[in-house]
């Protein structure tokens, strides 16, 4: 029996691109986001130190019922992964997500680049941490269209002068490097019925991975 799957990888800032153009879908057998903020801190954090997070799961089926109306024809339907690539457009894009309670929620992770001990450089935005020069308070500034740099990270350093100028712009960079970080995907054949894709994600789903 031949595999009904193939394997591949997409950066960051491709999902963020197939997001951004409609061509990534949800099916209605997906869920709300139900993700608190510091998963989605942790997800930020991951990516940031280049470790794994897991496969996305997709279909290219044109008959697919997707959220919102309508059927996916022409775009590539998310099986398995939704929570994460949510999570990576509130994140590092900027988007409000539509919660459990269908209320449209903005998530910011802040980032410090100062940090100099084992705790992660990340954390929820909070006021506290808002009034705080050492922490940069919306990571997805850095990751907007004509993002400057140089600018950002000059800005940064007047406002933190006693700071290790050379650690702030390698830590930036590091951070703006989470774009061409690859995400594994794992694509479900075109000929495969929705019996079978929608066997696929039960079965994921059933096993108790946090997903």
């Amino acid at each position: 029996m031949q595999d009904c799957y193939s394997v591949t990888t997409y950066s960051v800032q491709s999902i963020l691109g197939l997001i951004d153009s409609g061509d990534i879908a949800i099916p209605e057998i997906q869920r709300p986001f139900v993700w608190d903020d510091t998963k989605v801190r942790d997800l930020v954090d991951s990516l940031y130190n280049g470790y794994p997070t897991g496969y996305l799961i997709t279909w290219k089926n044109p008959d697919v019922k997707i959220k919102g109306g309508g059927t996916s024809e022409g775009k590539t339907v998310l099986i398995d992964g939704q929570q994460r690539v949510t999570a990576i457009t509130a994140a590092l894009a900027g988007r409000s997500v539509l919660n459990e309670d269908y209320e449209l929620k903005r998530i910011k992770i802040a980032f410090n680049p100062q940090q100099e001990t084992e705790d992660s450089p990340f954390e929820v935005l909070t006021p506290i941490i808002e009034k705080d020069k050492r922490w940069i308070s919306d990571v997805s500034t850095l990751f907007q269209p004509g993002f400057n740099s140089y600018s950002f990270t000059t800005e940064y350093i007047n406002a933190n002068p006693d700071c290790d100028q050379n650690l702030v712009s390698a830590r930036i960079g590091d951070l703006q490097a989470i774009a061409a970080r690859q995400l594994g995907v794992i694509q479900i054949n075109a000929d495969c019925t929705i019996d079978e894709v929608t066997d696929i994600f039960i079965r994921i789903n059933s096993k108790g991975a946090v997903l």
